[in-house]
């Protein structure tokens, strides 16, 4: 995607070859009409695949899954990162690895809002090693839904994550992959 990649490369930063900080658009601070963009993109992309509903994790997530939801006109839900003490029936919990955060968390999803027999497309914002990815797989599938498609805003291509999604069998989008990147320097795969 053109738009976002241009936008990567004017506002976004290469701290180092792991961090890619583009808060100004996609997180601290949320540049709606290129999320409305990503959203109809993804919306293009999975138009063929099935999908009854999409969900995502919180926070970051949120703007992208929100677009997409509202371009294929389908509900949208956010699995958790932190626990909650209102919630406590009706819950199914996984441990994630967080790279951003180097720590684990507890991602929590709510069964009543993922049914059997849903077709679910997971967008997340960013995806370098595939954990959080493949954490909301394993709650969406033990709710009883398929997962019909990850769509990732942002890919660290050299990082395994998309490889290992697809390697598991899961059709994964990158709107944008990174090939490489060091402080001050981006490169895109083509």
């Amino acid at each position: 995607m053109d738009l976002l990649k241009q936008k990567i490369l004017a506002e976004g930063r290469a701290l180092n070859e792991h961090v890619l900080l583009v808060d100004c658009f996609l997180n601290h601070q949320v540049d709606v009409k290129l999320m409305k963009a990503v959203g109809e993109e993804f919306a293009r992309l999975f138009a063929d695949a099935g999908i009854t509903r999409i969900a995502t994790i919180e926070s970051s997530g949120i703007a992208p899954a929100a677009m997409t939801a509202l371009a294929m006109d389908l509900p949208l839900v956010i699995m958790k990162k932190s626990v909650s003490s209102i919630l406590s029936e009706g819950i199914i919990q996984r441990e994630v690895f967080s790279f951003t955060k180097n720590a684990p968390y507890l991602l929590t999803l709510k069964t009543q809002f993922v049914h059997p027999g849903d077709n679910v497309l997971l967008i997340d914002d960013f995806m370098a090693n595939g954990e959080a990815a493949f954490g909301g797989i394993a709650l969406l599938e033990k709710a009883g839904a398929k997962v019909g498609g990850v769509g990732t805003v942002i890919a660290k291509a050299f990082q395994p994550g998309m490889e290992k999604l697809r390697k598991a069998g899961y059709r994964v989008e990158a709107l944008a992959a990174v090939s490489s990147m060091s402080e001050g320097r981006i490169e895109f795969e083509d």
